[in-house]
């Protein structure tokens, strides 16, 4: 469908890739991957016709359509959100109105005439390509397309040029789906989704008809959709079969096998010149040196590049809070007559790490900003617990930076007792290196500012940091390390963020806001799912009862053998069920110890409903433990 031939691309100096042979074809799903600079937007947009070749073809297969999407600067006016997306189907639209200029002259013309033939059969054939094509349906297509990437009904008649950017560029993704191209090329889809949308988008592309090759910095979307890595490393382009988990194991595997191979390539070519340079002077080896002078001349040197930079660093330890670090009681926050939630009721312990989900405002950044202190709740009241200390890194935290700035010298200003060595690394820590230092804040690009944002966070430790999506630019390999420092931080962390992987990696519970309601589900991302679809399918007596702090299990329809991996999560799901049940049993034991010294009626009463609640969760966790051993002793 789509070839590139000894395919080459420079820019000044610097070749991005050279002598690129490579292949699209119909219902591939390719996802590009490379460090920042190796020119993976720049294939796009050779492919999508946008950019020309240095050296090299491009063939496209005749009469090919193809949709690209940038990162960003899409934008509309003039038209409701509606009305834009139908512009995709205008030539079906032209032959619905043809459709019916046909019907009133068939009303005109004697049924008899040979007018009337000729009539109608421009008729059938105009319908029978609007049918085929979905003419009959496209306001249901629109429809469903705009309500899975986040718009309400309401939406559908606003204008388009009273959405923000981002929502541009939903809409822009909108119509490339709608118009279902041969090849979908998208340049960071997910940029401007929130999980609901970026979820949908994946079922989505799984059912996509024709080929698809994206870009994407979130690692749980790429091995969701894509069977097939391209990697621009090296100045060349290698394909890797497999998503992008199967791609990381490959490339370790190939990079292993392309040092040996360097080394082995090294060791023959100072052999050759070792006996070049030895016997070069004598006659009678002028053959044997000849010999060996082509033979070095042919070989084509193996490149080892560079190591590719990666962020490093962590955050400071800090001192201990309390163990509860803030008590929500019946908070709500309204904005004039607009209730973003009430109600809202959880306490964050020390060592959480919260991770708040929702769509696009719901009212995740409005839940941050009260925890912050940098907005107060409406009604209700949020506590902070002893010896708590709030950090808060905000989603446009950049634009609090002063524009004219040079990054050292603003550092050196937040913190005077740093000395110019330490300042330098740490800016060296997150890849500003050498006269990078003396940049002026505002020729940063976005995802620049925002990896100094986070850095000038660290001059100030506290033990309760608030992160609204500090993930925003970040490529795979910083992403990677600001989740390890995460991980080994020994502070409380609430943060909000559309990736998928870092949710789950990271989450020790998840906090929904949406509706007006703020609910609490223990565990990572995927455990806030299955408990939600499993929620979605009980009775609502069940789907309410309390909640335990635990892993989700990986749960079988039917009582049939499992394959090892499954299995092997089953039962460490039982195990954990018996240690926790072990647990509560114990706790409860203390408190009914409790009740034997009596301190006030409403501390006794206290205690006895808590001492219910646990019974209550006990005979839940019992049940679950009780058809998980049932499961897998079925499947020995």
């Amino acid at each position: 469908m789509i070839q590139l031939q000894n395919a080459g691309k420079r820019y000044a100096h610097k070749v991005l890739f050279e002598n690129l042979d490579w292949m699209i074809t119909a219902q591939d799903r390719i996802g590009l991957v490379g460090a920042n600079g190796t020119g993976k937007s720049t294939l796009l947009k050779i492919i999508g016709g946008l950019e020309t070749l240095d050296q090299g073809e491009l063939n496209l297969q005749k009469g090919i359509r193809i949709g690209y999407l940038p990162q960003d600067g899409l934008s509309m006016t003039g038209r409701t959100v509606f009305e834009e997306c139908m512009t995709v189907f205008d030539k079906l639209r032209d032959l619905e109105q043809e459709q019916e200029q046909l019907l009133h002259r068939m009303s005109d013309v004697d049924p008899a005439s040979a007018e009337y033939a000729e009539i109608a059969e421009r008729f059938e054939s105009i319908d029978s390509v609007f049918r085929h094509s979905g003419g009959y349906s496209l306001d249901s297509q629109v429809g469903a397309v705009l309500t899975g990437l986040g718009f309400s009904k309401e939406d559908w008649a606003r204008q388009t040029e009273e959405f923000s950017g981002g929502w541009q560029m939903r809409i822009a993704l909108g119509k490339l789906l709608l118009e279902k191209p041969n090849i979908l090329l998208l340049d960071e889809p997910t940029n401007h989704l929130d999980l609901e949308a970026r979820n949908w988008l994946e079922e989505y592309l799984a059912n996509y008809p024709n080929a698809v090759v994206l870009i994407s910095h979130d690692r749980f979307f790429l091995d969701a959709t894509v069977k097939r890595i391209a990697e621009i490393w090296n100045k060349r382009v290698t394909i890797y079969v497999g998503n992008y988990s199967k791609y990381t194991t490959l490339k370790d595997e190939r990079l292993i096998q392309l040092k040996a191979a360097y080394k082995n390539q090294r060791e023959r070519i100072e052999q050759l010149e070792s006996f070049i340079n030895r016997f070069r002077a004598q006659a009678t080896k002028a053959k044997q040196v000849q010999s060996r002078i082509k033979e070095l001349e042919k070989i084509e040197r193996i490149e080892i590049p560079d190591e590719e930079q990666a962020i490093h660093f962590s955050f400071p330890q800090p001192k201990a809070s309390g163990r509860v670090v803030v008590e929500v009681n019946d908070v709500a926050k309204r904005y004039g007559p607009k209730t973003v939630f009430s109600k809202a009721r959880f306490n964050i312990e020390r060592g959480d790490r919260i991770a708040l989900v929702g769509v696009n405002g719901a009212g995740k950044s409005t839940m941050i900003r009260l925890l912050s202190g940098v907005e107060a709740p409406s009604e209700g009241e949020m506590k902070l617990g002893y010896n708590v200390e709030v950090d808060y890194f905000a989603q446009d935290q950049y634009k609090a930076l002063d524009p004219e700035a040079r990054l050292l010298d603003d550092l050196q200003e937040a913190a005077p007792r740093k000395t110019m060595t330490e300042l330098r690394s740490l800016l060296g820590c997150f890849l500003f290196s050498e006269d990078d230092v003396f940049k002026r804040i505002q020729v940063l690009s976005g995802g620049e500012r925002n990896r100094y944002a986070l850095a000038k966070m660290l001059l100030q430790p506290s033990n309760f940091i608030l992160l609204d999506e500090p993930t925003n630019h970040l490529d795979m390999r910083a992403k990677d390390v600001l989740l390890e420092s995460l991980r080994e931080y020994t502070g409380t962390v609430v943060f909000v963020s559309h990736d998928r992987y870092f949710i789950d990696q990271l989450a020790t519970s998840v906090i929904e806001i949406g509706g007006g309601e703020v609910v609490v589900f223990p565990g990572n991302y995927e455990d806030y799912l299955w408990r939600k679809n499993r929620d979605a399918s009980l009775p609502a007596a069940v789907a309410t009862a309390p909640e335990v702090v635990e892993t989700a299990p990986v749960v079988a329809e039917n009582k049939q053998r499992l394959n090892p991996q499954a299995l092997k999560k089953l039962e460490s799901r039982a195990s954990t069920l018996e240690q926790k049940i072990s647990e509560m049993e114990t706790e409860i034991a203390n408190l009914e110890g409790q009740l034997a010294n009596f301190v006030s009626a409403e501390e006794t009463q206290r205690i006895s409903d808590t001492v219910a609640a646990k019974r209550e969760q006990v005979t839940l966790l019992e049940a679950e433990w009780t058809d998980l051993v049932e499961l897998i002793e079925a499947s020995r």
